[in-house]
């Protein structure tokens, strides 16, 4: 399987980015509170491949997080 290069190992799919975003949501609080639509929507667009997170946090205009996921 090649990588795409927008999206680490463990982010390949969109079941691994769904997984991703999941163990994000339950470390940060913040991601867990009722989001706005067009929130939903860039996290849609993520979970599709459309965005990278740091797209996602860009449009966002907040801080991309330290976040590394775990290796399979």
């Amino acid at each position: 399987m090649s990588h795409a290069s927008s999206f680490g190992p463990a982010a390949q799919t969109p079941e691994q980015r769904a997984a991703v975003l999941a163990r994000m949501q339950q470390a940060l609080p913040r991601l867990r509170k009722r989001l706005s639509p067009y929130v939903q929507q860039l996290h849609a667009r993520y979970l599709a491949g459309e965005l990278t997170w740091l797209q996602v946090c860009l449009a966002l205009d907040i801080e991309p997080m330290k976040y590394t996921p775990p290796q399979p």
